[in-house]
Formats: C-alpha cells, structure tokens, sequence
C-alpha cells in the first residue's frame, strides 16, 4: 500500500511512496506521532538526482526486514533538499558538527522526538557492512538502545549543538571596519595556488564547475585591463578551465548542456545528473566569456547549452524543470554512452572524422564503453560541417533511448538562476528567442508562485508550496536586472521593487546585517541560518546584497543602498578570513568600492534596441544598460529623471550616483564607452 508519501507534490517523495517503510513528509504529524510513541525520529533527505540516494533506496527502503526495523523503532521522515533547503542547510550543518566530517546526500540524521534536535548522523549506509561503514539495520539498533537508554545525555549534547549553532555567524564589523580591495587580491591569489595549469578547474578530482569562480576570476581580469600589467594570468585561469570543461566529458556534446561534476581531474567522466542550476550560471558565464574573448568554442558551448535548456527543461508553462537523473534503466549514465560500432553504423563515410574527434578510436573510457570527449582538434570546415551532421544524428538516435528520469517540479530560485543565463545569452550571442524564453519564464512564476503578495518556492502538477527562501527572491531580482538590460518591461521592474521590499522586510538582519535564510514569519526550526559562503549554488547573502546595490543605483534608492552595505559590513570577518569562499560577496565590495556603470537610453523602439545591442557586444561586467521607449511614463525613482527628448535617442550615463551630461548620437556614446574600464 502506497504511504503518505503519495500525496507529495515533489518527484523524489513520490519515488518512496511505495517503499514499505512508513514514512511521513516533514511537518506536524510526524513530530506529534514522535510526542505520542516516545520513538526518536529518523530524518532522510535527498533528491530525485542523487545516485547515492537511488542506491540506499533499493538496498534498504525497499527492502522488507529492513523497512519493518525502522519502522518498529523510529518516526521515519523523508525530505527533498530541493522543496526544503532550509531543512537541509540546519542537519548538513549538525551533521558536520557531529562527525567533523563534510556532508552530502543522501543525509541520514537521528533526531530527539521531542524536539527535533539532531544527536547522530551520517550519510550513505550501506545493507550490509563495507567500506568501512556499519549494516544499515545494526546501526539502526544501537542508535534506537542509545536514544532510549541515555536521553539526559543526549539532551545535554544537544543543548551544546544548539549553543554552537549562534556562534556559527560572525557577529560582523559595524561602521568600525574599513571596506577595502584586499580580499579581491587575496581570493585571486588563493585560487592560482590551487589552480590546475594542465587541466584548469581548481584543486584535484573530483572537480566541479564553479562558475562564481570563473566569473569571479573574469571580472579581476577585466578590471585590470587598463592597467600597466593586465592580469593576463586571471584570464588565462577562467578561460583555461572554461575550454576544458566545454572540451570535457562533462559537456553533453550530443545533446548540449553540462554535468554536475567531473569524477576526475581531467574532466572526462562526469557524474551524469544534470542540474539547472548548473546551466543557468555556465550559460551566462560562457556567453559573458564569448564576449570578452571571441572564442569560438565558447559561443557554440552558449548556444548548445541554451538549446538544452529550452528543448528538453522548459515546461509549456514557461518554467523550467529541476533536474535530469544520473541513472537510466537502473545504470548510471547508461544514456550517454556508445560503443565505437553503433556510431559507425550510423554515420557511414562521417565515421572517421568524428572517431578520431571524440576518442572512439581509443580505449573504451566507462565500464566497457565510451563517452564522448574531445581528443584532437577540427582540421577544417568540412570536418566541422561532418562532426554537426553526426552530432544531430546521434541526438535523434539517443531520443529512441529510456531517458534518465526528469524531476519536473519548478523552483523559484533554480528558475531564476535559468533566466539570468538566458537573458545575458540573449543579448551576447544575439539570440531574442532566448530573451524571450526568459520572459515567458518571469511571467510564469509571477502568475504562478505569487499567493497574497508572496513568493513560493516550489511549482508542480498545478500547486504551488512552500514560502520563498532568500535564495529564491535574491537570484530573481538579480536576474530581473538582467532580463531588463535584454528587453525592458516596466511591470518586471514592478516585480524586482516588490521582492526587494519583500527581502527587506522579511529577511534582513537589522541588527547585524545580512539576511537570514528564511523568513520572520517561517515554520519555526532549531536554527534560522545566515549563509555567507558560497556552495552548490552562489550565496544568497552576496546576490541578494549585489542586486539591491544595483536597484538601488539604478533608482537612487538609499535603503537599497545600505542594505547592501550594512551586508558587507555584516559579513567582513568572514570576508577578510576567507575572500575565497565568498566569491559572491566580492562582487558586492568590488561594485561597492567601484560603482558600477548605469546607461539608459530613451527613445523609439527600433533604435535604441540597435544603442543597446550595440553596447551589449562589449563584455563590461560593471556596466548595465537599459533600453526605454518614449511611451514609457512614471518610471519610478531616479528613472524618472531620465527622460525622452522629442525626436531623438537619448542616452543618460551614470556611475554610481554621479551622472553626466546625455548625449544623443550613437558616435558620443561609443566614445563614452569605449574610455570605460568596464
């Protein structure tokens, strides 16, 4: 008999409805049925995507003797990280407490019935003993003879857990502390220490595509390039590892779009999920690269990878799915894989060209058979028209496959992230169809996961759930700028004013500085967390401080502004100790220190869309230009200063909030431009 996992709106819930264990979803009735029978709580998190977590499945949640143990001695409760981060981000944290040891997922912790507090933990174990770790039914046993045989001690363990937790956040610097660049310097230095001047990335295997990182490393270079000495080698460390990870098994060179990470060093094998919110940040991150250099490889990785996006995880809704499994016909990425005689029975006469392009005239590469990787140069024009014939036959082949299952619920905050990346390709690869996709997306989400003036954080099978997490309204404002640099519409910039004020109200420290994770007015937890650091994901601290800081000079708004800064201020001892792990709050300082540039330009449609695009052909990472029609009325703010001139295009440049004389010809502009450092 299906449990109460069934009536779940998230796919990886749905996947353990049938399991024999009696699971609960998190929520009231699993804590009172804990209250009730004295039993401690058994808390399982994962995702739809997570290898790991299909394999405990099959080995122990679908398995009958083990099923009947947890259920005899524990309150079972199953989470998805995606629908509950902020559940997740509170027992990653104790798990990491308790074991000294980094976590992940699945995540398996042992909670206090009566309170929910954590007192042991781990993350994969496995039926039966190996790798060094216990069978799942042993453990399962000591820790229930633990939890009912030493509960003073367990509540005194917990009580210091909780004590540790407040001191997890710095307290912050106030007004005493001097904002400085040296943290841009420091983190910069940092990762050439760590950098892989072979195979790019940072670090050894396994290897992951941390596009903060890149972007970060981007923008230094930029910002150096007026200077005597450039920071050739800031650039040579971003783009090295940008054309390794396109060369790499971890591009699905078939189908376009990347992997969650490489397994090895070299960033041929990747582990096969495929996540949106990877997509999202490497499309904008290649696209932007495509700008500051002209490589060709990196505007076909753009296109391929925004070609992904719109044919296989855009909904008719506008949203975007979540997630592409690992795993296929129960084999992990069984999908994307071929062996040397299948693809020449397919290709014929293209055969050669693209064996010897991707490594099928050498050693099988995973478990027998081989994924594509780059392994020697184009030579010409009829090579390359020979490889994308190949390419568009194999991805027709593939369609005939069992695909890896596809998490189709919406996140706000993974949907946002999506439209960021389509909107910047948009105007760098000038694509509008892409702009517009990232339109219909804004539009989804405002017609869908807005309920009494609130955001949602979570989309399927028609029902909206969850209240929005910082995470989800600090990368849609953040991408609503950018949707509005590509194709300006008042009501999107309605909608940014609205989340602003939204994480204003509900998320900000007002005493320390920074935003909490959840709202004042969220399920109360163990613990309300205020993540600086950067993870899977970017900070929503640093992007929630970047995109006020950028509203805020756009409309002249000051408590924007020192909402931003009271950011930094907030979060300086862990910017100072470790710039490097704050990538995102760097981009904060570097705007805060170094105003960005603001350029609107007015007039009729066709020719300020040809200022604009014009402008956008430059890769200025500080600089933000916004095309408004004539019939545009009541722009708030400062906006509202910038106004039409009859018969003319007018172009209003800012920087910060020092504003020069407009200028109304293409030719002054492109000077103005042309002397900016970007």
């Amino acid at each position: 008999m299906p449990n109460r996992l069934s009536a779940e709106s998230s796919p990886y819930l749905q996947q353990h409805a049938d399991n024999p264990v009696d699971w609960f979803p998190w929520g009231d009735e699993a804590f009172e049925e804990a209250r009730k029978t004295g039993k401690p709580i058994l808390l399982s998190v994962g995702y739809s995507a997570c290898h790991w977590c299909h394999v405990m499945a099959h080995e122990s949640f679908e398995n009958d003797a083990i099923a009947d143990v947890m259920n005899r001695l524990y309150v079972n409760v199953k989470v998805d990280r995606e629908e509950r981060p902020d559940v997740d981000k509170i027992y990653q944290t104790a798990h990491q407490l308790l074991t000294q040891r980094g976590g992940g997922w699945p995540l398996t912790m042992f909670l206090d019935g009566d309170n929910r507090r954590p007192f042991f933990g781990g993350t994969y174990f496995p039926s039966e003993p190996r790798h060094g770790l216990p069978a799942f039914t042993d453990l399962l046993q000591k820790v229930s003879a633990f939890y009912l045989e030493q509960r003073d001690e367990i509540r005194t363990q917990s009580k210091q857990l909780l004590d540790i937790f407040k001191t997890l956040e710095p307290a912050g610097s106030g007004d005493a502390a001097t904002l400085s660049e040296q943290p841009l310097q420091q983190a910069r230095d940092t990762f050439a220490q760590t950098f892989d001047r072979d195979y790019g990335g940072f670090g050894s295997a396994p290897k992951f595509p941390h596009a903060t990182t890149i972007d970060r490393l981007l923008r230094h270079w930029r910002a150096s390039a007026n200077d005597v000495e450039p920071d050739l080698d800031a650039l040579l460390m971003s783009t090295l590892t940008l054309t390794r990870m396109a060369d790499g098994g971890l591009f699905d060179h078939v189908g376009g779009g990347f992997c969650r990470y490489s397994v090895d060093k070299y960033w041929q094998i990747p582990h096969f999920e495929k996540m949106l919110y990877d997509n999202g940040p490497l499309l904008a991150l290649y696209a932007q690269a495509a700008l500051a250099t002209g490589e060709s490889l990196f505007i076909e990785t753009a296109n391929a990878t925004a070609d992904w996006m719109l044919a296989d995880m855009q909904a008719d809704n506008g949203g975007l799915f979540s997630t592409r499994d690992a795993d296929s016909e129960g084999e992990e990425g069984l999908y994307y894989l071929w062996t040397p005689e299948q693809v020449e029975k397919l290709l014929g006469d293209d055969y050669a060209v693209f064996a010897r392009r991707f490594g099928l005239d050498q050693n099988a590469n995973f478990e027998g058979q081989w994924h594509l990787t780059v392994r020697e140069p184009i030579a010409d024009d009829d090579a390359r028209t020979s490889i994308e014939r190949a390419k568009k036959i194999l991805l027709a082949e593939r369609d005939n496959r069992i695909a890896p299952g596809r998490d189709e619920k919406q996140l706000t905050s993974w949907n946002a992230l999506a439209i960021r990346g389509l909107a910047v390709a948009g105007r760098s690869l000038d694509r509008p169809e892409l702009t517009a996709a990232a339109s219909k997306a804004v539009d989804f989400i405002i017609e869908n996961l807005i309920e009494n003036g609130r955001l949602l954080a979570s989309y399927k099978d028609g029902e909206a759930r969850f209240p929005a997490y910082l995470d989800d309204h600090a990368f849609l404002l953040d991408a609503l700028l950018e949707l509005l640099q590509s194709n300006w519409q008042t009501k999107h910039l309605e909608f940014a004013v609205q989340l602003a004020e939204l994480i204003l109200e509900h998320f900000e420290d007002d005493a320390r500085g920074g935003f909490y994770f959840t709202a004042n007015d969220h399920e109360a937890l163990i613990h309300r967390p205020k993540s600086l650091a950067d993870e899977a994901v970017p900070s929503g601290n640093g992007i929630a401080a970047f995109a006020l800081q950028r509203l805020g000079f756009l409309l002249g708004e000051t408590r924007y502004l020192d909402a931003a800064e009271r950011t930094l201020r907030g979060a300086w001892q862990a910017i100072d100790e470790y710039p490097h792990g704050h990538v995102s709050l760097l981009t904060v300082l570097e705007e805060f220190l170094t105003h960005p540039e603001i350029i609107v330009i007015r007039g009729e449609s066709e020719e300020i869309a040809r200022w604009r695009d014009s402008a956008a052909k430059l890769y200025a990472p500080s600089r933000m230009v916004f095309a408004i029609e004539t019939a545009e009325k009541d722009l708030p703010g400062a906006l509202a200063d910038r106004k039409p001139i009859d018969g003319e295009t007018v172009a209003y440049k800012c920087v910060g909030t020092h504003c020069e004389m407009p200028v109304t010809t293409w030719e002054a502009l492109a000077a103005e431009l042309s002397e900016a450092t970007g």
